[in-house]
């Protein structure tokens, strides 16, 4: 008897959509430190989850081989944690082709740093399993041609969001970019957004949760419980104080998978910050990877005449290439 052919499993193809969605690499080049090495883990992090997590980087790797396998894994941007002697640098590049952007880091703080100071965390692992949204503040009104590429780099890290699709439980973190126009720093911020119902007291609000069943115990019947509950003093404590702050107050226009929130109802949106945090400046502009001519330095300005020569000089090196 023959034997039994093996039928192939078809393997499944992503969604459009998924697709779609800017991909990303993010590693670190040269001997960076225990610190650049760990703000680097944490960014990978914050890219989830379209970025490679457990990408390991050997000596041997360099920036070509990065670039080379990017469209067949629909990578769209690099993100480069280096280090000098003064300071470390955050490069981003748009592959396959460029440009290449670097902004060194003034200032940063790790995500373990962040999350130790708060008095209460959120951290859960289902947080990371959606992309963050994107909210860009102090980058308007600007006609200047490097800001314009800059904003543009930026916004495109991040899926866009069709507003009448998308789903509002799907939405649990942010990043914010705020550009400060005296300094000219780019202050970058990881948020994780918690909503609960308000109107209700303390003890309607944990029956409705589920979370922390409180103690009834001392109470003949649930009606005693609520009435106290309405009658107790209000502690401000953090977080607290959502019940009564108006600007933080919205009528939900989809239902949440969070007891209470429901359709056309209030809720209260907190954010929680999550870690890194990071200070950009701006230094550099550069066309294609790491290589092309420099469109921007914010430590060297050329002639008309010198540009000119640096332009032949790389047309010479593009033709000796090819």
């Amino acid at each position: 008897m023959g034997k039994r052919k093996r039928k192939n499993k078809g393997t499944k193809e992503e969604p459009e959509d998924l697709v779609k969605a800017p991909h990303s690499f993010v590693i670190r080049k040269g001997n960076v430190g225990k610190h650049v090495e760990q703000l680097m883990q944490d960014f990978r992090i914050v890219m989830e989850p379209f970025t490679a997590s457990n990408l390991k980087l050997r000596k041997k790797n360099v920036i070509k081989d990065f670039v080379s396998i990017s469209s067949y894994l629909n990578v769209t941007h690099l993100a480069i944690f280096t280090r000098t002697d003064k300071s470390p640098y955050f490069r981003l590049i748009r592959m396959p082709r460029g440009p290449t952007i670097t902004f060194k880091i003034a200032e940063y703080s790790l995500t373990h740093d962040v999350i130790s100071s708060l008095r209460k965390p959120h951290v859960n692992s289902t947080l990371f399993h959606t992309s963050p949204l994107l909210v860009m503040n102090g980058f308007t009104n600007n006609e200047d041609l490097k800001f314009k590429l800059m904003t543009s780099m930026l916004r495109n890290m991040f899926p866009t969001i069709d507003i009448h699709k998308i789903k509002l439980g799907t939405i649990k973190r942010c990043v914010l970019f705020n550009y400060d126009h005296e300094s000219g720093h780019i202050e970058f911020r990881h948020y994780a957004i918690k909503v609960k119902p308000v109107g209700l007291s303390n003890t309607v609000r944990k029956l409705m949760t589920g979370k922390k069943i409180p103690d009834l115990g001392q109470f003949s019947n649930v009606e005693e419980a609520i009435e106290q509950s309405q009658m107790a003093t209000f502690t401000e404590s953090e977080g607290e104080g959502d019940e009564h702050d108006e600007t933080r107050h919205v009528t939900l226009p989809q239902k949440l998978n969070i007891r209470g929130s429901l359709k056309n109802e209030k809720s209260s949106i907190r954010l929680v910050e999550l870690g890194p945090r990071m200070s950009l400046e701006l230094v550099k502009i550069e066309d294609g990877v790491m290589t092309g001519e420099v469109l921007y330095h914010s430590y060297i300005t050329k002639t008309n005449e010198e540009i000119q020569e640096t332009k032949q000089k790389m047309d010479i090196k593009k033709t000796k290439k090819q």
